[in-house]
């Protein structure tokens, strides 16, 4: 029985939460002992707010051991797993500090607030011989991960552009404090440029235009192209200014050399070129959840993490960081080496 402990409440770790009570209730060898945040006492019987719903708003953490503190829970508790969903500043000293006493991680991302952060946690899950992985949730997303199938297939020949997009209302709190979350870039706009890198590889260089209109929160709003030498033309756009009823939205629409796949947050439309256009089959299982079955049947089974290293998502996070130089330098390429 792999025995969990969840550090933080809020909207993530009640996303995680739920997915835990899941895996429980379909049979997996797995137990959620223990919740550690230094407000549980205020936020076991208050909403959490998010770009999605969670299960309940309000939860019954009874059946759970409740610490404030998270070394009063590693003293009190024994467990194999610990998952981080706490702020982006958080992520780094915890995730080495927990590493280095030999527990398994799940980290949410951003991975860290930096990229030299980022190699500390890789540097230190290789030392330690424990396995560490970051909730790049859209390497999960049925939506995304047929994307992944249909390049890696050459079904429809060689990509030739690709757009993709993500933009929400402005969130609250520490997101808003650019150098504790990086803005809007780092922690919403990652998630295009992780994906990029998935699907794509490293980009050689990278040109970005961003906007801050929230007072010291960054860049909300971001334009990035990543330059490929096969010269396909990819781009990804954030948004973190989206009042009013809009709510939140995900989406790409990649081109093909003989087809292109629209992906519009619920469904995916493939239109060949030489044929009628259908919408493709999907699993009804978002990316939190697939990302959490993958990670703990690693750890159960004792296999290499394939899908998500925390080399790429390192890699991930330094393209991120070069994009930022470049809304710096008002779209100055920068290059990747």
């Amino acid at each position: 029985m792999l025995k969990i402990g969840l550090i933080g409440f809020g909207f993530m770790g009640r996303m995680h939460f739920d997915n835990y009570v899941r895996l429980t209730e379909e049979g997996q060898p797995i137990a959620l002992k223990a919740i550690c945040d230094l407000r549980i006492e205020e936020l076991k019987d208050g909403k959490a707010g998010g770009n999605m719903s969670t299960a309940q708003e309000v939860y019954d953490l009874s059946a759970y051991n409740l610490y404030d503190d998270l070394e009063k829970m590693i003293a009190s508790e024994e467990l194999d797993m610990i998952d981080i969903a706490v702020p982006t500043y958080l992520h780094a000293e915890m995730t080495c500090s927990l590493l280095e006493r030999g527990y398994h991680v799940f980290c949410e991302k951003p991975m860290a607030r930096t990229s030299v952060q980022a190699l500390e946690m890789v540097e230190t899950a290789a030392r330690c011989g424990k396995k560490l992985m970051i909730g790049h949730c859209l390497r999960f997303w049925p939506g995304y991960e047929y994307l992944k199938e249909v390049i890696e297939s050459g079904q429809f020949g060689q990509v030739t552009e690709g757009y993709f997009y993500r933009g929400s209302g402005a969130p609250k709190d520490w997101f808003l404090d650019e150098t504790l979350s990086g803005g809007g870039i780092m922690d919403m706009h990652i998630h295009d440029t992780d994906m990029i890198n998935y699907l794509f590889g490293r980009p050689d260089k990278v040109s970005s235009l961003g906007r801050n209109v929230l007072p010291g929160s960054g860049y909300d709003i971001a334009s990035t192209h990543y330059f490929y030498k096969d010269a396909k033309v990819i781009n990804a756009q954030v948004d973190w200014t989206l009042e009013g009823d809009f709510g939140f939205y995900m989406g790409y629409r990649v081109n093909f050399e003989r087809g292109n796949i629209v992906f519009d947050g619920s469904e995916v439309k493939v239109n060949p070129n030489d044929g009628a256009g259908y919408l493709a089959e999907l699993s009804p299982d978002v990316g939190y959840y697939r990302e959490l079955v993958y990670f703990l049947d690693v750890i159960i089974q004792d296999k290499p993490i394939i899908i998500c290293t925390p080399e790429s998502t390192a890699e991930s996070l330094r393209i991120v960081e070069a994009e930022m130089k470049s809304a710096d330098a008002e779209g100055e390429w920068i290059v990747l080496d």
